[in-house]
């Protein structure tokens, strides 16, 4: 319920704070007095968008605050989807700034217009002669029913399915598209990988390979090499191990005299030790070197392998091929378990579609349920509103197709004449008809749903007399179950308000504001009879307007 607004510096206002409780208050007003304004205000801080033309100072920040009493909502869920802080009385606050930035706070929470516009859809109906249109709109007319039917829960329950429903259709044509691109090159990525499973490849093998056959491509300079070594290293006369032995001899006769000495002594030792080892290493090296042509030709073969598989997959080395292997394997093994997985996904769509046709027929045998008296109140309703002859057509068709609401169809369909064949809304229907016809829904689903506040701008336009008295009647019962604001120009629906607001304009220093301020009882009187007789009050006006309060 709205309980407060509070508009700053926009359009004609300068500063205007007002309070609404709940049953039915009016709103009345000379035409271009400012009611639009008000609509506007409150439209920017549901969610509207605004511009710099907001403004009525354009130095200055437009601020458009609401206060709206949302205990008896059920929102407590929503709030925290949305990362809000939930109070039984939230503040909706809007600003727009000299520099046209604007800003939206919940809660003095920042919130983007997306949020504050779902939080609109659950907090605010503004009805105004334009929106009547969505009579004809299938999404309206399915929310009405399900509103009806009590379907909220089983509906979002099917959303919910749905949306799974096309995720793994998705995934499924994915995946199809994947294993009719894969199986086109199996055979191909099933040959290299049989070449290169065969060739059995190690990553460090090419390195020794190379190595290997470096040294049986050299061998006899390798012999020769390590021939010479050996003679100058075992040589009688001139060989290092015997030069070595003999400076070794000299120099431990020596070593006792000093520490310097014996020092020396023991490097000659550690440099003799080694090179008796690198000389018997030198001999076990020579010993082993012999050429063999058979391991030659393997190698280089084995080699050549290598080589032709790298030039083949544009890389350089082993360790890039076996990368390669295994993402052969991958694709491979895609393609042998695509099948599987292509069943297995076919099935989930089977599970989930099974799921669907169970709460869609919920869904449908709940709406099918509520048609038959959603139908006899309206023609009731319409009946007292001047429309007679009013019927209407109300039909669903059970489908195969899973839409975003269920698997109906739905005609909805109306006569306003006897005899009259039934036609969409948007064609039959009259735009008087139509407002009718709309409050008639809204007076239904306040009975039957949790409806928010709604705002009627102007619903009456266009009817007068005895009609006027049944639109304020309808407003009057709907207000027992839900806040009605209605924007009138009729003096029978102004009567019928338990509050009474008034929109005038007023110039202020040269300067004109508009305002809204809510009437005494007296006030009231005066200006029911002005809207009865004009300007020019006379006193049977007095006396009409009392006998419409009363």
């Amino acid at each position: 319920m709205l309980t407060s607004i509070s508009i700053h510096n926009y359009a004609l206002i300068n500063q205007l704070s007002i309070d609404f409780s709940n049953g039915l208050s009016i709103i009345t007003g000379e035409t271009g007095a400012g009611k639009s304004i008000l609509l506007g205000a409150l439209g920017l801080v549901l969610g509207n968008r605004a511009d710099l033309s907001s403004l009525k100072d354009t130095s200055k920040k437009c601020i458009v605050e609401a206060k709206v009493a949302i205990a008896n909502y059920d929102l407590k869920d929503f709030f925290e989807k949305v990362d809000l802080d939930y109070e039984d009385t939230t503040i909706l606050r809007r600003e727009i700034l000299p520099s046209g930035k604007s800003r939206a706070f919940v809660n003095d929470t920042p919130v983007t217009l997306s949020v504050l516009n779902q939080l609109r859809s659950k907090l605010i109906d503004v009805h105004s002669q334009h929106q009547t249109m969505q009579l004809s709109d299938a999404s309206f007319q399915f929310m009405v029913l399900d509103g009806l039917s009590k379907n909220a829960k089983k509906v979002a329950s099917y959303k919910r399915g749905v949306q799974q429903l096309h995720q793994h259709k998705k995934e499924l044509e994915e995946l199809e598209s994947n294993q009719r691109t894969i199986n086109l090159q199996y055979d191909y990525n099933l040959h290299l990988l049989k070449e290169l499973k065969d060739a059995n490849l190690r990553v460090d093998e090419q390195k020794n390979l190379e190595e290997k056959l470096g040294k049986l491509n050299n061998i006899e300079d390798i012999k020769l090499n390590l021939s010479e070594a050996l003679n100058l290293s075992v040589n009688e006369e001139v060989g290092i191990q015997n030069l070595l032995n003999t400076l070794e001899n000299r120099v431990s006769k020596i070593a006792p005299f000093s520490r310097e000495y014996q020092d020396l002594s023991e490097r000659i030792t550690s440099v003799k030790i080694e090179i008796d080892d690198i000389i018997s290493e030198l001999e076990t090296a020579n010993e082993n070197v012999e050429f063999n042509p058979n391991e030659a030709e393997e190698i280089n073969d084995r080699l050549q392998l290598i080589y032709n598989l790298q030039k083949k997959h544009y890389v350089n080395s082993n360790e890039e091929l076996v990368i390669i292997l295994e993402d052969l394997l991958e694709k491979v093994s895609q393609v042998e378990s695509a099948d599987e997985d292509i069943n297995q996904k076919k099935k989930e769509i089977h599970s989930v579609s099974e799921k669907l046709d169970v709460i869609g027929l919920k869904i449908s045998n709940a709406r099918k349920k509520v048609i038959p008296n959603l139908k006899k109140e309206l023609e009731i309703l319409l009946s007292d509103l001047g429309m007679k002859n009013a019927r209407f057509s109300i039909n669903i068709k059970s489908t195969s197709h899973y839409f975003s609401n269920g698997k109906d169809e739905l005609e909805f369909f109306f006569s306003a004449n006897k005899g009259g064949n039934f036609g969409e809304l948007k064609k039959v229907a009259s735009g008087g008809e139509l407002s009718r016809i709309m409050l008639a829904v809204k007076r239904v689903l306040s009975e039957n749903t949790q409806l928010p506040t709604i705002i009627f701008d102007e619903i009456d336009t266009g009817v007068s007399g005895e009609i006027s008295n049944k639109i304020a009647a309808i407003m009057l019962q709907m207000s027992k179950h839900m806040q009605v604001i209605s924007i009138t120009h009729l003096p029978q629906v102004a009567a019928k308000g338990d509050n009474h607001y008034k929109v005038y304009k007023e110039e202020i220093n040269n300067v004109t504001t508009t305002n809204l301020r809510q009437l005494s009882a007296e006030e009231r009187i005066v200006e029911i009879a002005e809207m009865l007789s004009g300007k020019e009050i006379s006193e049977t006006a007095i006396t009409h307007a009392k006998e419409l309060l009363n």
